[in-house]
């Protein structure tokens, strides 16, 4: 079977993501005719920039939406003459059923290109939203209390912050996932055959993955502590939800198995939560200390409403824009963390699809066979770069009202 060439190529290319194109057109028609109504969601419509960044940023998430109608083969299989094939190579005597060409060429594995880099959108836009927020929980949560009360929390806390912030990042990465440390620390039975070991990674996980359900039931009480029955339905449900989700991933203890996450899943969220929480809790503390001078503040302080009701619902809810813009921002920037974990090998497990590994694998034979990294490049440079665009529009946006 011959080879793809020239337009027939791109244009086989360009069909594969249909699915993306129509949603595209259902997201964005509406959204571009309603601007003027939507607030600070059709603002972003208003200018070219956040047109160019929203248009990409919903590229990648439709794809990686539409991930299994996209991909034209299994990006872990290996497949007959995709060894380093170039692109739009034909596969070797493909049975029936199986799409005939590699659209994107062949790695030095014979793995599928394309659909490999199809593949790494779903796991690099599950993984960095995610662990982003599980930041900001964390940033929200400390730096809240840190800027409303002051004193020696504010002190104690900013210092610690500025400590993680002062140490070598490039250190920190090593330290959480080399095998060394990710196997050492003591280890406790529970639960039966089951063992936890208390290495630095499950210590910092167990710290971590708390903060949301700390954070929705303190919402909870704070806004419903009038209602009681209400309350106390949420909070339960809360807990419920919350302490099963907290040993599955944190204890690595469910039986059921739904909550269960890798090691190497659960060490990036360790990673970026540390690395990224000091920042979310310096932008937090800062708003907080300017937002509580403001006079309807005051007239909540007066009507005799507690702290934690003054933070979250008169603070946060006008705090969003900022928050809002950085978590953009801050998507971007675990998409090129993940990358950088995965090209240096310490990221998922090394079959992984996600682009940082599948560069990372494909840079030993670079000079020779530059396209199995060019492409997955190329997926992290321009969502990376719709993120940034998409983040300055916003900020434009919030700054106007």
């Amino acid at each position: 079977m011959e080879n793809l060439a020239g337009l027939d190529h791109l244009l086989k290319i360009t069909l594969r993501f249909w699915p993306v194109w129509v949603a595209m057109a259902i997201v964005m028609i509406p959204s571009f005719s309603t601007r003027r109504n939507t607030g600070l969601y059709g603002q972003i419509f208003e200018s070219r920039i956040g047109v160019i960044g929203f248009s990409l940023v919903s590229f990648w998430v439709f794809t990686a939406i539409f991930a299994d109608v996209i991909m034209t083969h299994d990006p872990y299989a290996t497949w007959g003459g995709l060894k380093n094939a170039l692109p739009g190579s034909a596969l070797r005597a493909p049975a029936e059923g199986i799409y005939p060409h590699a659209l994107l060429g062949g790695d030095n594995l014979a793995r599928d290109v394309f659909s490999r880099v199809v593949e790494g959108s779903r796991i690099v836009l599950t993984i960095s939203p995610i662990a982003t927020l599980f930041a900001f929980m964390v940033g929200i949560t400390l730096g809240l209390p840190a800027g409303y009360f002051g004193g020696r929390m504010d002190t104690a806390l900013t210092f610690i912050s500025n400590l993680i912030i002062a140490f070598p990042v490039i250190l920190l990465f090593y330290l959480l996932v080399t095998p060394e440390i990710r196997s050492g620390g003591p280890a406790f039975s529970f639960g039966g055959d089951h063992v936890w070991r208390a290495s630095v990674p499950n210590i910092l996980a167990a710290l971590i993955f708390i903060f949301p359900t700390i954070f929705f039931c303190t919402l909870w009480q704070s806004r419903f502590y009038v209602r009681p029955k209400l309350r106390n339905i949420l909070i339960a449900v809360t807990l419920v939800i919350g302490i099963w989700g907290y040993l599955g991933t944190a204890f690595d203890y469910d039986p059921t198995g739904l909550l269960l996450i890798e090691p190497g899943l659960k060490n990036i969220f360790a990673i970026v939560a540390i690395v990224g929480a000091p920042a979310k809790f310096r932008i937090v503390r800062g708003l907080t200390l300017d937002i509580k001078t403001r006079d309807y503040v005051a007239a909540a302080q007066t009507r005799g409403e507690r702290p934690w009701y003054i933070m979250l619902w008169e603070i946060l809810p006008n705090a969003r824009g900022p928050l809002i813009v950085d978590f953009c921002l801050r998507i971007g920037y675990t998409a090129i963390l993940l990358g950088a974990l995965g090209f240096f090998g310490l990221g998922l497990t090394p079959e992984s699809a996600d682009w940082g590994s599948t560069i990372n694998e494909a840079r030993r034979l670079l000079a020779l066979y530059s396209h199995p990294a060019l492409y997955p490049a190329l997926a992290l440079m321009t969502l990376v770069l719709g993120l940034n665009l998409l983040g300055d529009s916003l900020r434009e946006a919030s700054q106007k009202d």
